[in-house]
This record gives C-alpha cells, structure tokens and sequence, in this order.
C-alpha cells in the first residue's frame, strides 16, 4: 500500500519536510465507543474475553487469573499490511499494584500474556460464558475501570520528542545552533497520544527501546498503545496518567509469533 501523508507543517519546518515525512508511521487509531454489550469475539478494551472451553484460562506464575485488557478483532481492523486479515489477538495483565510489569524482565510472559486465536468459533455453547471464578478488579492493581468496545479508523503519525532517534534525524543536515528552536517547533505541533495499533508511540517518560535496541539487529515496533482516558463506559489510568505500550519485531509479527513481545507502561 502507497502513504502519502499529508502533513501540515509551520514554514519553520519546510525544510525539514522530507525528513518529517520519512519517519512518518501508518497506524490504526482506536477509538472508544457507546457500545456496553459487546458480543464474546467483539474488539474491546476490559471486560470478559473470547475463551473456547478447549483453552487454559491464562495465569500468572502464582497460578492467579490475568484480566484481560484488550481484545482485538482483525476482522473488525482496517486492511494494513503489517496486521493479520483474521484472527483475534488479546493481551491480559495480572491485578497487582504494577499491573503485571517486571521491570527485570519486560518479555516474560509470566504476569503477562498476549493470546492469538487464528479461527475464531461463533458458536457460544463452545465458549466460556461464565467468569464469576474472576474478582472484580481494584483500580489499584488494574488499569481499567469499566470496559467498553472499540472501534478503528487508519491513520498516520510522526514520531514525537521521546523516539531515541528524533535529535539525529533534524541533525543530520543543520548542525546550526537554530536547530534547537526547530526542534521545539516540531515538538509543538506533534501528539502521540490516544489508543493505537502500530505507527510511533507516546510515553510520558523516555523511549525504552534506545535500550532493548541495543545488540539486537532487529528492532522493535509498537503493537498496541492504550493511554490514559476518561469515557462513560470505562476509566482508563496508568498510575499517574500514564501510558500502556507493547512492542513487537516485525518479524515475529510476520509470523504471527506473540511469544517475545515486550509490556511497557509509564507514568509522569
């Protein structure tokens, strides 16, 4: 598929136009809605999942139920190249007060799990339908309070003042001492924030991949952000207003290999 953003730039940036434009990012934008019964295969944020009796209800290593906080129909998703055309994709987070992080550890999938079901069952007698085994969640020790369904809409986005990379990029043709002012003037007319798949995504503190990055000769991108909101069905707060991120190789995703992705939240 052929991006051409169309951004809309102060004459400060001209210039730097071709730069901005290279590191622009497709996305999808995810967007709450009104709907407050979702059907069990149905994209949401919080709330029960899509389970098939078949399958093991995920836990952490203390043998607790994980929440689920995200579920993602593809079916439902505008046609990107990097994400699959079928197929539901959930990620679960245990209830404590770090909402599953390990901060040794960010990829074992020991407090959290990313779930990929390829067939999707439309039949309800061959699910699981009854999840009172799960305590209602504290908004101490979960990020969502509530949950809501959600919707997609493509898009596309810059990078912001937090990617590891953005200094050198503006660098690498001004080394005047006007690039600070630029600079500045790029990051005044840039947000990441919001809820996405894809695309560059937002922190409230700096960009954890200038360190997972090194000695890898792969990088990792973003598969889901999920930001602090407030909307009528659902609350979502990452500690102090935060930012809840994932991050994947592309080749992993090619693959369809959820086993290595990497949870990430922040706050200010």
């Amino acid at each position: 598929m052929d991006y051409k953003p169309k951004l809309d730039l102060p004459p400060e940036l001209e210039n730097y136009r071709s730069a901005i434009n290279s590191i622009v990012k497709p996305y999808i934008r995810i967007l709450l809605t009104d709907n407050n019964n979702p059907t069990w295969w149905q994209s949401k944020f919080g709330g029960f999942p899509y389970m098939p009796k078949s399958f093991d209800y995920p836990k952490d290593d203390n043998g607790k139920a994980l929440y689920l906080l995200a579920q993602i129909n593809f079916e439902e998703v505008p046609k990107i190249e990097e994400l699959p055309d079928k197929g539901i994709l959930q990620f679960y987070i245990a209830h404590d007060d770090m909402y599953g992080y390990d901060f040794n550890n960010n990829k074992k999938q020991h407090r959290f799990r990313v779930i990929y079901f390829h067939n999707i069952n439309l039949q309800e007698q061959y699910l699981v339908t009854d999840f009172s085994f799960l305590d209602k969640p504290s908004k101490y020790c979960f990020p969502l309070k509530g949950y809501s369904t959600i919707k997609f809409q493509f898009d596309y986005t810059p990078i912001n003042q937090n990617y590891y990379d953005l200094f050198n990029i503006f660098a690498y043709d001004d080394t005047s001492e006007e690039l600070y002012d630029i600079y500045e003037e790029y990051l005044n007319e840039i947000t990441l924030a919001g809820h996405k798949l894809l695309g560059n995504p937002d922190f409230t503190q700096n960009d954890p991949r200038y360190f997972w990055n090194m000695g890898e000769q792969e990088q990792y991108i973003l598969l889901l952000q999920i930001d602090s909101d407030i909307n009528n069905n659902i609350e979502i707060m990452w500690g102090d207003c935060g930012i809840g991120n994932f991050f994947i190789k592309k080749s992993d995703l090619s693959k369809l290999d959820f086993s290595n992705v990497l949870y990430h939240w922040d706050c200010g």
